[in-house]
Parts: C-alpha cells; sequence; structure tokens
C-alpha cells in the first residue's frame, strides 16, 4: 500500500520549470523545490536585475540565495524512482506507432492526453495535471491529444487559428480578420469544418450515386450483348442445319422423317430456305 501512495503522488516530486522528476534538489527559502540546474538557470536570467524570484510563488530575493543540496528530498525522489521500476507501467500506457507522445517524459514517452495550444506541447494524464497546477486560473486552449499542434497556429501572428475564411478558403487568427481578410466572409473555424464535412459526405454522395448508375448500365450492356450472341448462336445453327438438309437432298426431295430430327427450325426459315422443294410423306 505504502508503494501505491508513493506512486499517486509521484507529480509532488516533480520540478516545476522542467515538469520531471527533480534532479539534484535543492530547496530555496521561501520552501519551494527545483532541480538544481533548473533554477539556477531561471536565476541567470534575472543577473541584470539583481532581484530573484521564486517561479512559483514569485517571492523575491535579494542578495541571489546560495543553493545547497537537499539530501533528504534526494533520497526521497531516488527511493521512488526504485519503487517505479518495481511496479511497471503498463504497457498500453505507453506511446505506439500513430499515437501522440507526451512532450516532458524523458526515455520511453508515455501517451499524450491533451494537448495545450498555448504551450504548444502535448501532456500524459501526470505531466497534464503538472502543467494545470503551473497555470492556475489561466484560460488555456486545450484539445484533445494531437501531433500537429504548429499547424494550428497562424505563421504569420503567432496566435490561434480560430476563424475559418470562406473567401479564400482557409483558417486565419482573428488578427488576420483585421488585416488581409478585412470584409471577408467568415465563420468559427468549428463551423468551417462542419461546412467542409458536409461538402465532402455531399460529394462522396453524388459519386456513389453515380458508380451506381455505371454498374447498371454495365449490367443492362451485359444482358443485351448475352440476347444477342444466343440470338447469333441460334441463327448460326439454323444456317448449318438448312445447310446440311440441302447438301442431302442429291434428289431435290426432301422427306418429312428429315425435318422432324431438327425440331428447333421454325417453319417460316425451313419455307423460306426450301421453297420450292418437295416434301415426300411416309
Amino acid at each position: 500500500m505504502a508503494q501505491a501512495g508513493d506512486l499517486l503522488h509521484r507529480d509532488y516530486f516533480n520540478c516545476p520549470v522542467c515538469l520531471d522528476l527533480l534532479k539534484d534538489p535543492v530547496t530555496i527559502t521561501c520552501g519551494h523545490s527545483y532541480c538544481m540546474d533548473c533554477i539556477k538557470g531561471c536565476w541567470n536570467q534575472e543577473d541584470h536585475v539583481g532581484v530573484y524570484s521564486c517561479p512559483q510563488c514569485r517571492q523575491t530575493f535579494t542578495p541571489r540565495p546560495v543553493l545547497g543540496r537537499n539530501t533528504m528530498l534526494a533520497e526521497v525522489v531516488e527511493k521512488l524512482k526504485k519503487t517505479e521500476l518495481q511496479v511497471a507501467t503498463p504497457d498500453h500506457c505507453y506511446a505506439g506507432p500513430g499515437d501522440v507522445e507526451c512532450d516532458v517524459c524523458t526515455g520511453r514517452k508515455l501517451k499524450a492526453v491533451k494537448s495545450c495550444l498555448v504551450c504548444l506541447a502535448s501532456y500524459c494524464e501526470t505531466h497534464f495535471k503538472v502543467h494545470n497546477e503551473l497555470n492556475p486560473g489561466k484560460r488555456h486552449k486545450l484539445t484533445e491529444a494531437t501531433g500537429q499542434l504548429q499547424e494550428k497556429i497562424c505563421s504569420r501572428h503567432d496566435k490561434l487559428l480560430e476563424i475559418y475564411c470562406r473567401t479564400d478558403q482557409q483558417c486565419i487568427c482573428y488578427l488576420c480578420v483585421m488585416d488581409e481578410h478585412r470584409g471577408h466572409d467568415t465563420v468559427s473555424a468549428a463551423a468551417g469544418r462542419t461546412e467542409k464535412q458536409r461538402e465532402v459526405q455531399q460529394r462522396l454522395e453524388r459519386r456513389e450515386k453515380q458508380l451506381q448508375e455505371l454498374r447498371q448500365a454495365v449490367d443492362s450492356l451485359t444482358v443485351s450483348m448475352d440476347q444477342r450472341r444466343r440470338s447469333q448462336l441460334a441463327a448460326a445453327a439454323d444456317r448449318r442445319a438448312i445447310s446440311r438438309l440441302s447438301q442431302g437432298s442429291s434428289s431435290h426431295t426432301v422427306r418429312r422423317a428429315e425435318l422432324d430430327h431438327f425440331p428447333f427450325l421454325s417453319s417460316h426459315t425451313v419455307c423460306n430456305r426450301l421453297s420450292g422443294l418437295p416434301v415426300r410423306a411416309e
């Protein structure tokens, strides 16, 4: 039970800057803890001001505090790492082919569950919780996990593409509406997506109808050709039979019994082809 409890609280041991497990953890005066390299990097950017702050609570310090490794916290993190090795993450939680990977995970990456269009990053469940804790009250635009975040951002204004321009048939940001797309026919990106889906569906239905009509035309042509072929074969058989009868009657007399051997011959055909030949009854 203790191991399960440790895993449930793993996010408490993540560095608020890199969002990964603490490395060489240090605890500053306000009580918040960071990786040694992460907090040094933050404070190096504030050297020109001479006032240093906590990235979380924004408490300021002057002069720059001396950093010391938090030995106890480092031991807890190491114990947590060993516990995670013993309790393996199920394979289905890891990202596979076609899955969106968490941008924060190191090593073997977990599946992302959400993507932030403000941070332009995708997060697994654990790192998504950390993201929300680091941005309390901020309305970041979130979507289901997607690996095409950059395509959702306007390359000119670096804003979210949340408007669809019907005039130019493209997605734009709100700054584009006030600039080169001023006066154009625009709707929300969601409405534009729905319209496009409807158009595609209608196009598919028309194509299916054309295909059905083509199948019917082919079937009708096939039936017509079969009927014509049977008619031609029957006529050819008639001609061969009459030819044999004509050649076998050297005395120009055809016996009625001979005609009985060819019941398929129509009386009309025989009359036309054998007109003038006397028929001898037996």
